[in-house]
């Protein structure tokens, strides 16, 4: 245990953000740090529960009072050493987590748990920085190869495991770097790209071959592959957009918000796009339809553009600011949640369903009408009511359609390989990631739907254990 009493005699203290006035000038990361004796105080907090919840709640197990314990003593080696054996990328995780570790760690009874999420950024951080975290190839190469499909934090996992195992194995992905929604989806000023650099050339020296700018289902055939691996391994994510089907989506300003994030992910890193190609909410008012963590990532990015406002509506109620009665703790608090975007000046409004896109003269998008709804309760199932005359209009020259992804891309690769779909359209597995498609497995989002980035790790995991037992029969 680190300090007996230390959840009692230390109060719970966080990064915080850099100021909003100066934060929205650049895409530079938003956390700050804490200095190394205040991380240790804060490491100091856990009390080494009997039965760590905190574990129990983090998808892919960390041994949190263990590695808490060693940042408490400074041995940062030890620290990340013990996260390593659970988690691939803890500097991903470290970042842009939404921690259910802390919502089931026993002092959030109280409100204030302790800083797992800081803490392990700050353990990988020290890693790096010390030299702790470098290059280690397999001794022995088994003579497999597999071959793995996605390159987000699904597949870097797998990729990662099966490497380290011995393996031969290329990691493939469509777009010119690796990372997937890392890169491409999440803003830079939550997760600097220069991140994923780092942890990809510790791979690439430890024998991982990669593959980037190859769609493997159009570049290359799913058959080449089975031919010539004896495992392959889909983690292609969940990239297929919810649409509106509203009159007016047609509209120009009107995009999904992937194509939004993910040409400013591209801007930030030096590509030019210019002319009417250019997605922009400068002088613009702006709507972000969909009030997930996408949808925050919209708000960040569009005030970075100089939007002249920024509003993100939601079709559901509005969150309760406090736990209720039936989602107790340990389990994950639906609350209301506000990103260090949303501080930057947005207004935020629920319960409003959106009616039609409004064009002026020249096929623009100009407004967008709402209703406001009521969900009503029948024997456990909701259904949505509109309130009779609440309908309005709100002004937009930008509309943001955030609203989730309904499943994989189905078309090119999984169809090819004739591969199954589940009702949600996700990708058919047994208990072992194993599809319908002799030597394929998959992984991820790809069969789970949209999720959580550690999630996806978790089960990039299990999919390498799979393999890896398939192929060493």
């Amino acid at each position: 245990m680190a300090d007996p009493k230390g959840f009692m005699t230390i109060d719970r203290k966080n990064a915080g953000y850099r100021p909003a006035h100066e934060r929205i000038q650049d895409y530079s990361e938003v956390e700050q740090t804490l200095n190394e004796k205040d991380r240790r105080d804060q490491a100091a907090r856990c009390m080494d529960c009997g039965v760590p919840f905190c574990q129990w709640g983090c998808p892919v197990m960390n041994n949190m009072p263990e590695w808490q314990d060693a940042i408490y003593r400074g041995d940062w080696k030890e620290a990340i050493e013990i996260l390593h054996v659970t988690n691939n990328f803890p500097e991903f995780t470290g970042r842009i987590c939404p921690a259910p570790c802390e919502h089931a760690c026993t002092l959030n009874i109280h409100k204030t748990p302790v800083t797992i999420r800081e803490n392990e950024c700050s353990a990988a951080e020290h890693g790096f920085t010390m030299g702790y975290i470098i290059p280690q190839p397999p001794k022995i190469k088994t003579g497999k190869k597999v071959a793995v499909i996605g390159s987000g934090p699904a597949g870097m996992a797998c990729a990662d495991l099966l490497n380290k195992w011995g393996h031969t194995v290329t990691l493939y992905e469509k777009d010119e770097a690796v990372g997937g929604l890392l890169r491409y989806g999440i803003p830079d000023f939550k997760l600097n790209k220069n991140v994923i650099d780092r942890r990809v050339n510790i791979l690439t020296q430890e024998g991982l071959n990669i593959k980037t700018n190859c769609h493997v289902g159009y570049d290359v055939k799913g058959d080449q592959l089975l031919k010539e691996n004896d495992a392959v391994v889909l983690a292609i994510g969940a990239m297929q957009p919810r649409d509106l089907q509203v009159e007016g989506r047609e509209l120009k300003g009107v995009h999904f918000a992937m194509e939004f994030l993910t040409q400013q992910n591209r801007v930030t890193a030096g590509v030019n796009f210019s002319g009417k190609d250019r997605i922009s909410a400068k002088g613009k008012n702006v709507l972000v339809i969909g009030g997930g963590d996408t949808g925050s990532d919209c708000v960040g990015t569009s005030m970075r553009h100089g939007a002249k406002s920024v509003r993100q509506i939601e079709i559901l109620p509005k969150p309760p600011q406090e736990r209720e009665a039936n989602n107790p703790w340990p389990y994950w608090a639906n609350t209301l949640r506000t990103s260090s975007s949303h501080e930057e000046g947005c207004e935020r409004e629920w319960n409003l369903n959106t009616k039609r896109l409004i064009s002026d003269k020249d096929g623009n998008v100009k407004g967008v009408e709402v209703v406001e709804v009521d969900w009503i309760s029948n024997n456990g199932k909701f259904s949505m009511v509109e309130k009779p005359g609440s309908k309005r209009i709100i002004n937009a020259g930008l509309v943001l359609l955030s609203m989730g992804f309904v499943h994989c891309v189905h078309e090119g690769l999984a169809k090819e390989l004739n591969l199954k779909f589940d009702q949600k359209g996700n990708i058919l597995i047994d208990k072992n990631n194993k599809t319908v498609a002799d030597k394929v497995f998959a992984t991820g989002d790809a069969v789970s739907g949209a999720s959580l980035v550690v999630r996806a790790i978790m089960a990039g995991r299990k999919a390498a254990n799979s393999v890896h037992e398939f192929i060493m029969k």
